[in-house]
C-alpha cells in the first residue's frame, strides 16, 4: 500500500457522501463499496450511519454480509459510525426480527439508546487517542454500549455511557464526527489502515 490508503465506504444507505469527504480531506483514496468485488480492492472500510436493521438486511441482500465478516476476521480495518457501530457489535442488545450483525467488536450495544430523531444533540466528546481538543459528535438516534469485554477499549464516554471502543483495527463511535468539518477521527483511523499497511 503507499501512503494514500484506499478506503471504501459501504454504499448500502446512510450518509456516504459525507465519509467520502471527510476521508478524502484525511489524505485516503474513497471510494463507495456496494458489491463484494469492489469490497476486495479496499485497504479498510467505513460503515456509516443510517438504519442498522435496513443495512443488514441490504448487506445480505447484496451479498455482502459473509465478505465483510471474512475481512473483518482476516483484519481489514473498519470505521463504523451510529449504525455502523451497531453492525460492527458481537451482540445487539434489543435486536428487530431478522438483524444480524457483521460482529468484531467484544461489545453490546443498545439501538436507539440516546432516544428518538427528535432528540438528537450535539456534544463535544474527549477522544483518547485524538489530540487538540474534543471532537464535536452529532448523535441522531445514536446507540450506546452497554458493556465490553476484555479484548475491547473505551476510548470515549458521554454522559456516563460508552460512545466509543476500539478493538485492534475495528474502531466505533456513536456519534457522527463526518457531519462537523472536523476530520480528526477519519484521520485516526486513516492512519490506523496505514499502520495494517
Amino acid at each position: 500500500m503507499s501512503d494514500t490508503p484506499v478506503i471504501g465506504v459501504l454504499a448500502l444507505q446512510g450518509d456516504v457522501r459525507e465519509h467520502l469527504i471527510a476521508l478524502a480531506s484525511a489524505d485516503a483514496l474513497a471510494r463507495p463499496v456496494r458489491r463484494p468485488e469492489e469490497l476486495a480492492e479496499v485497504d479498510g472500510l467505513v460503515i456509516p450511519g443510517g438504519e442498522s436493521t435496513t443495512m443488514s438486511k441490504l448487506a445480505a441482500l447484496f451479498g455482502m454480509l459473509e465478505p465483510l465478516r471474512e475481512r473483518v476476521r482476516d483484519g481489514m480495518p473498519v470505521y463504523g459510525t451510529c449504525a455502523g457501530m451497531i453492525l460492527l457489535a458481537d451482540k445487539i442488545l434489543d435486536p428487530r426480527s431478522g438483524q444480524e450483525t457483521v460482529g468484531g467488536i467484544d461489545m453490546i450495544v443498545r439501538r436507539n439508546a440516546f432516544g428518538r430523531q427528535n432528540e438528537s444533540f450535539e456534544a463535544a466528546v474527549e477522544v483518547a487517542g485524538i489530540e487538540g481538543g474534543p471532537v464535536e459528535g452529532v448523535f441522531i438516534r445514536a446507540p450506546w454500549v452497554e458493556s465490553v469485554g476484555a479484548r475491547a477499549e473505551v476510548v470515549a464516554e458521554h454522559g456516563g455511557h460508552i460512545v466509543a471502543v476500539r478493538q485492534g483495527n475495528i474502531l466505533a463511535t456513536s456519534f457522527h464526527p463526518e457531519l462537523t468539518g472536523d476530520h480528526r477521527v477519519h484521520a485516526l483511523f486513516v492512519d490506523m489502515v496505514r499502520a495494517v499497511g
